[in-house]
């Protein structure tokens, strides 16, 4: 036996042994979205549709809460030199925006920022194995989507602009965890239309809020060096990179939190039977989950590959993955 086969069988026998614990199921379930296709596709409809949002509430917030929001991401990012002079022309003066904008810029504006939460709501969807569908609903639980995460935005913008200081800084940094946490749990309910218990979910919430507030943190570490040594190699075109790279780790999160829900609340352990103490995470009423995969994960599946390559991981009929 060459050694290559030899160390398939031993991959094979570890994930075997892996498969009925939470580790297993984590590992299958995110195979089975195709995590690094989905990731990498949830980070490119960011850059493209929210980050314009971003840009549009600096210039209608009023002048203290702009002022905030624009320090705060210059000091999470660490940014200095030539890479926050683009940052500052990317967040002009509010006349400058508004007259470049008009109203249909707005509300085009808008109108991308919902279409992102389709790909948001297609991860939930794949995550708990729940059938497409939803029709008109789903546009408005997008548009509730960005008016929360706007929410989020201004309250955290008063915060640091209330409390000033070291003291300051915890307190954001508590009650950003706090309300990013809340954020995400309400987010992953709205995404599965309500179809799944709001227990169930909750490892999601914890995950994806405290896990991207920190990684928000971690990034003050490494994002400056690497915008500095991509803004000097490559100009303005390298923050965008930089700023890609950091989208697409927060993106990872999202998806890696998605999946740990049903991970933990499918198993038989004392969690959770606490998340699941009814032996149904679904609401009455609501459709039964599809099928898994008809076949064994394998590491090529996470590059979505799916019906249309190396096998099916979606049931018959739900290849196209459409949340609406």
């Amino acid at each position: 036996m060459s050694v290559t086969m030899q160390l398939r069988a031993t991959m094979q026998r570890y994930a075997e042994l892996l498969e009925p614990t939470a580790v297993g199921r984590f590992w299958s379930r995110l195979l089975e979205v195709e995590f690094v296709d989905r990731a990498v596709a949830l980070a490119a409809k960011l850059l493209v549709c929210v980050f314009p949002l971003l840009v549009l509430v600096v210039a209608i917030a009023p002048d203290e809460t702009r002022q905030a929001i624009v320090n705060t991401v210059i000091a999470r990012f660490g940014l200095s030199g030539g890479a926050l002079d683009v940052l500052r022309v990317a967040f002009a003066s509010p006349a400058e925006t508004r007259t470049a904008t008009g109203l249909v810029g707005v509300i085009l504006t808008l109108a991308f920022a919902v279409s992102f939460t389709t790909a948001l709501q297609r991860t939930y969807l794949r995550a708990w194995r729940r059938p497409p569908g939803g029709g008109i609903g789903n546009k408005r639980r997008g548009a509730a989507w960005v008016g929360g995460v706007l929410a989020l935005f201004g309250t955290l913008a008063l915060v640091n602009a209330l409390v000033k200081g070291s003291v300051g800084a915890v307190v954001a940094w508590v009650v950003g965890t706090a309300l990013s946490i809340g954020l995400w749990w309400w987010t992953a309910r709205l995404m599965v239309r309500g179809e799944v218990r709001w227990r169930a979910l909750l490892p999601t919430g914890i995950a994806t809020g405290f896990g991207s507030w920190l990684y928000t943190l971690a990034a003050s570490v490494w994002f400056p060096t690497t915008v500095a040594k991509n803004y000097a190699q490559f100009g303005a075109f390298g923050l965008s990179l930089a700023f890609v790279m950091w989208l697409t780790g927060f993106a990872f999160i999202i998806v890696g939190a998605a999946v740990l829900g049903p991970a933990l609340a499918e198993g038989d352990d004392r969690l959770a039977r606490w998340l699941n103490p009814t032996g149904d995470c679904l609401t009455p009423g609501s459709a039964a989950a599809l099928p898994g995969p008809s076949r064994p994960m394998r590491l090529s599946d996470a590059f979505g590959r799916g019906g249309a390559g190396s096998g099916t991981t979606t049931p018959p009929g739900t290849a196209t993955d459409e949340a609406n």
